[in-house]
């Protein structure tokens, strides 16, 4: 359907027993966290439903346990007849979710890497090194040069991680220069300066070490063209060439996300329906800021999967 099209989140959008209902309706969701759980060698249905110590929260954990969330989601979308996108993006980790759906990387695969580029991630900063965090009512010029006065008071390193939505943007880098700057910030005129719970600093150049290792990881993948054409987050422009996606893949670690343009350009392209392919809805409200003509839709339990099914039919 050329103006339908489908989106994954990424961290921040897991929950402790996230997909319980939906398992229990359909026993494909169980199936695919046990293929997960089979590369990574940890239980991670197990993990998602307890999420002991925490253990969730912890990137080299978020990130295979929601790429599995967004895969088994999209399986159970198709094996109930849902639509076919025109196009396909994903919110930072997410956007693996949507190589998956494409059929650019192989499940397993996918799911192998992303646990790595967890891994390579919290190898990258100490815990408790880096920060992030949300930027509320501040235009992006103004938090650019916000960042830039902040990191030249000699702290650190920070800038701009994720462009949300209009109003709403994410910054990373060393703890000390990410306090400067969200005290800069309200100084300038943002309504909220608010720390957002993460164990590393995503989307800067403190993740440039974590870029290195993935790339050698991605470059020894099998990257196929697209089914479904990508929208990046490093550019906000569509791809169904392997090696493009796999280049701006490995960009994407160190640089900030892009998610007004992913949305800007899927609006362009003439999507008017989006569905969020994960769980929770904060693509959902981040989408209605961005293009509010956009109809959206979550799936995350049985009787919003069914709605989405039969409304976008």
């Amino acid at each position: 359907m050329r103006d339908f099209a489908v989106v994954f989140p990424g961290q921040g959008s897991q929950k402790t027993g996230m997909l319980a209902a939906l398992a229990g309706a359909h026993e494909a969701v169980e199936k695919t966290f046990s293929e997960a759980s089979e590369v990574i060698g940890l239980d991670l249905w197990d993990i998602v439903q307890h999420n002991g110590e925490g253990t969730l929260d912890q990137t080299r954990i978020t990130q295979p346990a929601l790429l599995t969330a967004g895969i088994a989601i999209w399986r159970l979308w198709r094996q109930q007849g849902g639509a076919q996108p025109a196009l396909l993006a994903g919110h930072s980790l997410g956007e693996y979710a949507a190589l998956v759906a494409a059929e650019v990387l192989e499940f397993g695969a996918a799911v192998d890497v992303v646990h790595k580029r967890g891994l390579f991630m919290q190898e990258a900063v100490p815990q408790g090194a880096g920060g992030m965090a949300a930027i509320i009512g501040l235009d992006s010029d103004a938090l650019e040069r916000v960042c830039a006065e902040a990191e030249a008071a000699g702290e650190g390193a920070v800038s701009a991680a994720n462009y949300n939505s209009p109003g709403q943007t994410v910054i990373a880098g060393d703890a000390a220069a990410v306090n400067r700057a969200m005290q800069m910030c309200l100084e300038a005129g943002a309504r909220r300066a608010l720390p957002v719970k993460m164990s590393v600093p995503s989307h800067c150049e403190l993740m440039e070490s974590a870029r290195r290792k993935l790339e050698a990881e991605l470059i020894a993948l099998d990257f196929r063209p697209a089914g479904i054409p990508i929208v990046q987050n490093v550019n906000g422009r569509a791809s169904s060439d392997p090696n493009e996606i796999r280049e701006n893949l490995t960009a994407q670690i160190c640089r900030p996300v892009r998610w007004i343009d992913c949305i800007e350009h899927m609006d362009e392209a003439g999507i008017t329906r989006i569905l969020e392919c994960g769980p929770g809805k904060v693509l959902h409200g981040l989408i209605k800021r961005i293009s509010p003509r956009i109809t959206t839709w979550n799936c995350d339990e049985p009787d919003s999967l069914s709605r989405a099914v039969t409304d976008t039919a």
